[in-house]
């Protein structure tokens, strides 16, 4: 009787977790969905936007050669050792769909969708004590980030490699050891330097010793070894080109520029955008509790210092999208840290990061920065799109001169730019170096454009930083229209400007 008793006394307190689970699974799909509409809205207006730099550049070049003739390695454009996981996902899409840009934009939107539903089960994992309005907080200060915002729709490696990390962490941290070495294999098909997860994964294992487990995480390592060989077997370089090896793996290993790649990093995460605001309140919650001195928060931690040396001694051109798969945990941190904080600092933290997170979407730094960064991309699309339009109408059989990747762009129907190929005369950017080679060309009309942001006030040219920026990046100022038009005899014909950005054309006299 007293045992029936018992069982009758806790059959209330089974049915109120029950209850209480099936609440919080709903609030999972709750969650899920309003960030899978969140997404697709936010990005709507964009789903027909021509490729910029580095898609038509690489990536949309390589996928096209997948899907057209079953290359694993792209012939259009020069091979290098990037896995063909993302190609091999758009020729999948494309495979269905017809090749399109349309089609490419919300094939891209899908793995950024599922990083915010991963991002919102993270952050109920990680912060098991958190209330719900601050487990929404990771994946909504994610879907705001700038370079999220922008990463999200473009044909690039980087937000397929914040999706695999993050659940192949979410399964690690769930004891499905297999699954999470699933995800790591399909990370490094994505990109390389997605290998530092399952080595740091494996090694884990190690010390927990789990051995067996360990060995899943060796498969990944094993593959990414693979591929690298195949490619040096087809090129006959290391890394598929010497350029790219040099330039991506021999270049940034100079300690004035491994050392100033690492102050770009820790910029970014704890300062660009207000950061600084979350950044200072995972310090005060450090400190003040015990919420980041778990085993599972050093190997966060671990991660994140792995990952930032890796692309900070790998990578010539330093692009802070290499550090999208840390910002969601940047953001899980700042939500635990504010379950800690009292009422008043926790909301003026909260209040400055969404100011910085939406400011720094529309306004540009005061710094040279790569348009990717925020949606000045769009702007340098939409003056690209504008003039090639133009030009195919005004000057339909003129030959034309400029820099990459423009020059691309107004060269191949694929991209969304023209209708049908100009004849172009392509150089890399506007240096004097560079527009060195057209003096003996022979062409119509210049198409002169910002190609870098060059802010009034850059902050390079500081008497003490240009002469270091010269000296250890090639810093040289490029020349402006006015200075090509005097340099090369060239008249202006045509000008559009948005929001700090311009495109010139300089015709013959």
């Amino acid at each position: 009787m007293k045992a029936l008793s018992a069982r009758s006394a806790l059959s209330p307190l089974r049915r109120t977790r029950s209850f209480n689970n099936e609440l919080s699974r709903r609030g999972v799909y709750a969650g899920c969905a309003l960030l899978a509409a969140l997404c697709l809205a936010t990005h709507w207006s964009f789903r027909d936007l021509p490729f910029f730099w580095d898609e038509l550049g690489y990536f949309i070049p390589a996928a096209l050669d997948l899907f057209r003739d079953g290359s694993a390695l792209p012939h259009s454009v020069a091979p290098n050792i990037h896995p063909p996981g993302v190609m091999a996902w758009l020729s999948g899409v494309w495979s269905f769909t017809g090749y399109s840009i349309r089609a490419t934009r919300l094939a891209m939107l899908v793995p950024a969708t599922l990083l915010l539903w991963t991002v919102l089960l993270l952050a109920r994992r990680l912060g098991r004590d958190l209330s719900w309005p601050y487990v929404l907080w990771p994946p909504l200060l994610l879907a705001f980030s700038p370079i999220f915002f922008t990463q999200a729709m473009m044909a690039q490696l980087d937000m397929p490699a914040a999706l695999l990390t993050m659940v192949s962490l979410l399964a690690f941290l769930s004891e499905r050891y297999v699954f999470a070495a699933a995800a790591s294999l399909l990370l490094v098909l994505v990109k390389e330097t997605g290998v530092v997860v399952p080595v740091l994964f494996g090694a884990a294992l190690v010390r927990r010793r789990n051995p067996w487990h360990a060995l899943s995480f060796f498969v990944p390592v094993v593959v990414l070894a693979a591929w690298l060989g195949y490619v040096a077997r087809i090129t006959g370089s290391p890394l598929g080109n010497p350029e790219f090896s040099h330039y991506n793996v021999l270049y940034p290993l100079h300690p004035f520029r491994a050392v100033a790649g690492l102050l770009r990093r820790l910029y970014f995460l704890g300062f660009a955008n207000f950061h600084w605001a979350a950044f200072g309140a995972i310090l005060v919650a450090w400190f003040r509790a015990s919420a980041f001195r778990s085993g599972t928060w050093g190997l966060i931690g671990a991660f994140a210092a792995l990952h930032i040396l890796l692309v900070s001694l790998t990578g010539g051109a330093q692009l802070e999208r290499y550090l999208l798969p840390l910002l969601p945990l940047f953001y899980i941190a700042a939500a635990v840290a504010w379950s800690h904080l009292p009422p008043w600092p926790r909301r003026l933290s909260q209040m400055l990061l969404i100011v910085g997170l939406l400011t720094g979407l529309f306004r540009n730094p005061p710094y040279p920065f790569p348009y990717e960064n925020n949606l000045a991309m769009v702007d340098f699309v939409r003056l690209h799109q504008q003039a090639a339009r133009f030009l195919e109408e005004r000057y339909p059989e003129a030959q034309f001169a400029t820099a990459w990747p423009l020059s691309v762009a107004l060269h191949r129907t694929e991209f969304g730019y023209v209708r049908r190929p100009l004849s172009v005369i392509g150089f890399l950017d506007f240096r004097p170096r560079s527009l060195a080679a057209l003096e003996d060309s022979r062409y119509d009309i210049l198409v002169h454009y910002s190609r870098d942001w060059e802010p009034g006030g850059n902050w390079i040219r500081l008497p003490g930083v240009e002469p270091l920026w010269r000296r250890f990046f090639g810093y040289e100022p490029p020349l402006t229209a006015g200075q090509c038009a005097g340099r090369f005899g060239l008249v202006s014909v045509a000008r559009w400007e948005r929001r700090g950005q311009w495109v010139e054309l300089l015709a013959r006299r």
